[in-house]
């Protein structure tokens, strides 16, 4: 996505805060408050008491008013976490602002909002990237490494389990992160979380042809649904399992990639994996190439917590920012992975494949 000619105003990258509502945020601003390169400037939130709160955590200030954060001169970028819903809305006022972006998943609920946000982001030719941090997760990198060098050869299929356990926790479903139950302003919890595992398979695999889903409540009735299986199928024959459920206690294998000349098991991937003890021995990916005796470590190093993943997003934000790369997930891989969420719902309350375009 090409931006006009765009200059940092200093040699720092002065942030505003579009909201507190999405828990991401608050590892964003850790990292952040850290990096010589960039500074927290000012914060809204329409919950002024969570704003609030948040501000005096970070040491920034707070506005009732997210226009200040929108028209502020020491602010080059934004960050937009609010509910899922406002997405559009808060992504095309700051575009028009002149106000380079950060956008949480999902980057909306319909495809026309996707669209007003690209028309806008380019327009007005700001720099835009998705938080979509499996993307820079080392063992996924590496996996994407694995393919596009061929060395697992023809991809068969690729299966990803992709998991929360937030609907056991009374807390999620009855604090402030309650909006993320909520149809209006977040869909499903599919549509929640499921995109970060679309992105996934669309950055290994490319843009799926097809999709056939189950989405539904299973194990809980307090959310829209809890749990959704969707298999795409690929122009080349490649089929890809998407496995999310929001009431997954814990986990292990995480992703299997499986190859005509090789294969790739990744473990301890996601939340529920990575927040209970493992053996000492484990092995975060491992790689097998046909004519091998045995499975081959990579090396990869587990995380303790999935936050260290989500952790992720700000450094390589910034270094999109201030070294004028391409983001590692930008606009159209955003309404991609929205795309993806959106036909497996289609299929879930069809009962039929669904073909993409939409």
């Amino acid at each position: 996505m090409a931006c006009k000619d765009r200059k940092i105003r200093s040699s720092k990258v002065g942030i505003g805060i579009i909201s507190f509502a999405h828990g991401h945020v608050n590892a964003y601003c850790n990292q952040l408050a850290g990096f010589d390169d960039a500074e927290l400037v000012i914060c809204w939130d329409n919950n002024q008491k969570r704003g609030e709160c948040a501000a005096e955590r970070i040491g920034i200030p707070y506005t009732p008013y997210v226009e200040k954060v929108m028209t502020h001169p020491e602010v080059d970028a934004v960050i937009v976490t609010c509910e899922t819903n406002r997405h559009p809305e808060m992504v095309i006022t700051a575009a028009s602002n002149g106000k380079d972006i950060l956008c949480q998943k999902p980057m909306a609920l319909s495809l026309p909002d996707c669209d007003r946000m690209i028309e806008a982001v380019e327009k007005n030719g700001v720099r835009f990237m998705m938080a979509h941090q499996m993307r820079e997760d080392p063992a996924n990198q590496k996996m994407k490494q694995l393919i596009d060098s061929g060395q697992l050869g023809r991809i068969g299929l690729l299966r990803r389990r992709h998991c929360i356990p937030v609907l056991f926790n009374q807390g999620f479903i009855t604090g402030d992160s309650r909006w993320h139950i909520d149809p209006e302003k977040n869909m499903g919890m599919f549509m929640d979380d499921a995109s970060h595992a679309t992105d996934f398979i669309h950055w290994m695999l490319g843009k799926p042809v097809s999709v056939m889903a189950e989405i539904d409540n299973v194990l809980t009735d307090v959310a829209p649904d809890d749990t959704g299986i969707a298999i795409y199928r690929f122009a080349e024959g490649t089929m890809a399992i998407l496995i999310n459920t929001s009431v997954t206690l814990a986990g292990e294998n995480t992703t299997e990639i499986y190859g005509d000349q090789g294969v790739a098991i990744q473990n301890y991937g996601d939340g529920p994996s990575t927040s209970i003890a493992r053996p000492e021995n484990a092995v975060a990916l491992k790689l097998y190439r046909d004519g091998d005796s045995a499975w081959q470590d990579l090396g990869i190093s587990i995380p303790d917590n999935h936050g260290e993943r989500i952790a992720g997003i700000p450094r390589a934000w910034i270094d999109h920012l201030k070294n004028d790369i391409p983001p590692s997930s930008d606009a159209y891989d955003g309404r991609v992975a929205v795309e993806m969420v959106l036909g497996a719902y289609a299929s879930a309350k069809s009962g039929q494949r669904i073909n993409f375009p939409l």
